[in-house]
């Protein structure tokens, strides 16, 4: 029978990657054929690729399919992008909750891999794309920054903490301010090592001006936002990014005895979400929209944070709108719609 997929399910771990393979015949039914477990290192690479070549029936080829597991998975993935592979990485959400759909009454590595090729047979799934080198430098410089700002307002709350004793201990205070010092200068280094890497693309530095003339939103929130999305390289609609950052809305109700309160997922990119919120704070002042948009929220539902989620969302949709344009914010766009009569467009070129 003739087959019409064929998928290896990953399931990564830090030191093994258990892998099933399976396909998909014309008759539309799935078989899981093979299963097998593979150090996560270059030799474990090698052996699995050919164990996969070995076993497939070449008639079609192979798709790839992993979940995120934070930076485990990135070195096979490279491996295989190398290798001119299909390669697919799914969020782990999206394979939990297909899980929960199976009858799968022990949950193992096994399992898991069985569940994700299966995952991979059934749905059709975007080839991932290996980021830019630009943005995967960026990405790894803004997410170091934003540690050592979470680790800075930690000493910080410590040190105030250790003020307010009624003996407080001169050496400790010492110590936490050098602790502090050197997170500054930590900081310094990388926001410059930012700056040159941004000078080195032209275009991404034309892009990053166009994205800043929002107001409210700095370089480091532009930066932030491109290397998280890859310059928002897979990313088709803004339905999709907002999922992408998990500030896409889940509401539960069913009849009149089940009505949940809405609530983001936060099943997404927390590093994108967080680069929001500080900006989203401004938006609300200077973007009159924005405004207009946080205090019907907040009078609506009485919750200061419902209304800043929405601008977050807002804004991030902005950003995307302006990237993909390639044009600058204009902020008294809506008075001049009005007294033109034109076709709502929020940008001009």
């Amino acid at each position: 029978m003739k087959v019409l997929k064929e998928v290896l399910g990953i399931d990564v771990a830090q030191k093994e990657l258990v892998v099933t393979l399976g396909k998909m015949q014309e008759d539309l039914t799935i078989e899981l054929y093979a299963h097998k477990v593979f150090k996560n290192n270059a030799n474990g690479h090698e052996a699995l690729l050919k164990w996969t070549e070995k076993l497939s029936s070449k008639l079609v080829k192979v798709q790839f399919v992993m979940e995120a597991t934070g930076v485990y998975h990135e070195k096979f993935a490279y491996f295989l992008k190398e290798k001119e592979c299909d390669v697919s990485i799914v969020l782990p959400n999206k394979i939990s909750n297909y899980i929960r759909t199976l009858e799968i009454k022990t949950v193992n590595d096994k399992t898991c891999s069985q569940a994700i090729s299966t995952f991979g047979l059934e749905r059709k799934l975007d080839l991932w794309q290996r980021p830019k080198a630009t943005f995967k430098n960026l990405q790894q410089l803004t997410r170091e920054r934003s540690q050592i700002v979470t680790e800075r307002a930690m000493v910080k709350n410590q040190m105030h903490a250790e003020r307010s004793e009624a003996y407080p201990n001169p050496g400790s205070i010492a110590r936490m301010e050098s602790r502090i010092k050197f997170l500054n200068q930590q900081e310094k280094e990388i926001k410059l090592e930012i700056s040159v890497e941004i000078k080195k693309d032209s275009e991404l530095k034309k892009e990053i001006e166009n994205i800043c003339t929002i107001p409210g939103v700095g370089e480091l929130t532009a930066v932030t936002v491109l290397a998280e999305t890859n310059g928002f390289e897979l990313i088709r609609n803004k339905k999709q990014l907002v999922s992408y950052a998990g500030l896409d809305v889940r509401e539960k109700q069913s009849g009149t005895s089940v009505k949940g309160k809405s609530r983001i997922s936060k099943k997404g990119n927390k590093n994108l979400r967080r680069s929001m919120h500080l900006p989203s704070l401004s938006a609300v002042k200077k973007i009159p929209q924005f405004s207009h948009l946080y205090i019907r929220l907040v009078q609506k539902s009485g919750i200061k944070m419902k209304g800043l989620v929405a601008v977050q969302r807002k804004l991030l949709e902005l950003i995307y709108i302006i990237y993909k344009g390639k044009t600058v914010f204009e902020k008294d766009y809506e008075l001049k719609k009005e007294s033109s009569f034109c076709k709502p467009l929020l940008f001009r070129n």
